[in-house]
């Protein structure tokens, strides 16, 4: 019989998300966290004060790390970048700017 030691039961691959939210007027609010249906619920239930005052709720860049470092570093990196080269980074994934919560199975509540 072989026993899995708790340390390999719990090691889990995780996936950490870095995102960037628009609002209409295209503001934008750079974030990362590790659950992403959990955190846009947040942001359009008006729980994150700044999202909630610009109402910036929809999800129009996103990209899935597997190291919570690297996450952070992603983070902190596109929070340094000007606004043309966020605007540059989300035109290079989504020209349109859709609401990219459909593509990880979140419900889009409209503008």
């Amino acid at each position: 019989m072989t026993y899995v030691r708790a340390a390999h039961a719990t090691s889990v691959m995780r996936q950490y998300f870095v995102y960037i939210l628009s609002s209409r007027s295209r503001q934008l609010y750079v974030g990362v966290t590790n659950s992403l249906s959990h955190r846009l619920a947040q942001h359009r239930d008006a729980k994150v004060s700044y999202t909630a005052r610009y109402r910036i709720h929809r999800l129009v860049y996103c990209e899935i790390v597997d190291n919570p470092y690297d996450a952070i570093r992603r983070e902190k990196q596109i929070k340094t970048l000007t606004r043309a080269k966020k605007i540059e980074l989300i035109c290079s994934m989504n020209p349109a700017w859709n609401e990219l919560g459909k593509l990880f199975g979140l419900v889009d509540h409209g503008d």
